[in-house]
């Protein structure tokens, strides 16, 4: 109930100063005409689908399109009211002051002034809204390849130049376009690698969103080293309802088996060797092990088991949260982990060298990209497909492609 005052709250504001915006600045009254028709019909809407909202459904498509034009209609709008709310409370403070008594200003002076704050405020929520629709309709399938080469010391010698391919975050009960799907898995099958991992989180809550999917995924390219997964926090239904326990672990199974039908060796708390000549590297693969309230079913100690320092050691752990608090000291000494789980928050600029942000660094310390520590390493997968807000901005769509070289002392 709360949360409903509080969003009918903000609604109101925030419609009453869009309205004024847009009135100050269209003195035609079509133009506003129009406007409150559309605002009314995009508010029924949200109303209704929220309304209609049933926790054991999980998300939905709907769910998908009404928190997507949430994001489209009132981000802007809240851009909108704080302009015209710091202008309302200027005029305030100026009326209020006793230590000024400036001239009576000309009955134009504010009018006009009114005018170009509606209109600036206008131009500057139009960069959301542009950003947040191009988004939806195509950065969310706005595939990138990006290149990652990392330097070890202590890397097998006859793995230098080893390429591995990181796939995150499928969540394959988002999608709803089967040709670009194919168009990423086309681009994968596009690059040259030894061995494809994927690190969690294929569906979003059911083992059936992959039905219409398996096939699309078990087109990828089976390389030379195999292809393995693990598990996500999404992939443990624990974010809907369930009639019974055994519902519950029913989907869980459905959901594990389609791995090996995509082509996956699942990796639950286990590990494998890889042999190349008279060298080995080991792919650790653990359970979802996240910080605060998501589920700590990781295993590491039981899964690196046997191992020595000296042994080269890959760590696929869905949450990056799981390198800081347990990976990065772990006696075991573990060179690389690949992770995801964050998807730079679908929302962001980075600007290579230059400038990176995202809202999600104010959770997650490690949120996209390659991070260093005490000569071990974290890459951060940006994900592979969406999840709640249906599009991406700025932190697109990402197929990673990291390269082991063996650092050459001089």
């Amino acid at each position: 109930m709360t949360r409903l005052i509080f969003f009918v709250v903000f609604a109101i504001v925030a419609e009453i100063y869009a309205y004024q915006a847009v009135k100050t600045s269209f003195k035609n009254k079509w133009v506003s005409r129009i406007y409150v028709l559309i605002s009314a019909v995009a508010a029924l809407f949200l109303i209704y689908s929220f309304s209609r909202f049933e926790s054991n459904s999980g998300q939905t498509h709907q769910t998908l399109i009404t928190i997507g034009l949430f994001l489209l209609i009132y981000i802007p709008k809240m851009i909108l009211g704080s302009f015209l709310l710091l202008e309302d409370l200027a005029r305030l403070f100026w009326a209020g002051t006793k230590v000024f008594k400036p001239k009576k200003p000309d009955s134009k002076y504010i009018p006009s002034r009114r005018k170009f704050i509606s209109q600036s405020a206008l131009a500057v929520a139009a960069v959301p809204f542009s950003s947040f629709l191009y988004g939806m309709v195509k950065g969310r399938y706005n595939y990138r390849v990006i290149r990652q080469v990392v330097y070890f010391d202590d890397l097998p010698d006859e793995f230098d130049g080893f390429k591995l391919m990181q796939l995150s975050d499928i969540h394959c009960g988002s999608f709803d376009d089967v040709d670009k799907i194919q168009y990423g898995i086309d681009l994968i099958n596009q690059q040259d690698f030894d061995m494809l991992v994927f690190t969690g989180d294929l569906v979003n809550n059911f083992a059936s969103e992959t039905d219409q999917w398996i096939e699309t995924f078990s087109k990828i390219k089976q390389p030379k080293f195999g292809k393995y997964s693990i598990l996500g926090n999404h992939d443990y239904g624990e974010y809907t309802n369930w009639d019974s326990e055994s519902e519950k672990q029913t989907n869980f199974e459905g959901i594990q088996a389609a791995h090996p039908k995509m082509g996956f060796r699942l990796l639950n708390n286990e590990r494998v060797e890889l042999n190349k000549g008279n060298s080995k590297i080991h792919i650790l693969g653990v359970e979802n092990w996240g910080k605060g309230r998501f589920s700590k079913k990781g295993d590491l100690n039981k899964t690196a088991e046997g191992l020595n320092s000296n042994d080269f050691k890959i760590l696929l752990s869905h949450d990056p949260s799981h390198w800081d608090l347990e990976g990065i000291q772990h006696p075991s000494n573990i060179q690389l982990t690949l992770s995801g789980h964050t998807h730079g928050m679908q929302f962001g600029v980075e600007i290579p060298g230059f400038l990176k942000w995202s809202p999600v660094q104010y959770v997650y310390q490690r949120w996209a990209g390659l991070y260093e520590e005490a000569g071990k390493y974290l890459y951060v997968n940006r994900g592979f497909g969406y999840h709640a807000y249906p599009g991406r901005v700025g932190i697109w769509p990402e197929i990673t492609l990291i390269e082991l070289k063996k650092r050459v002392n001089s």
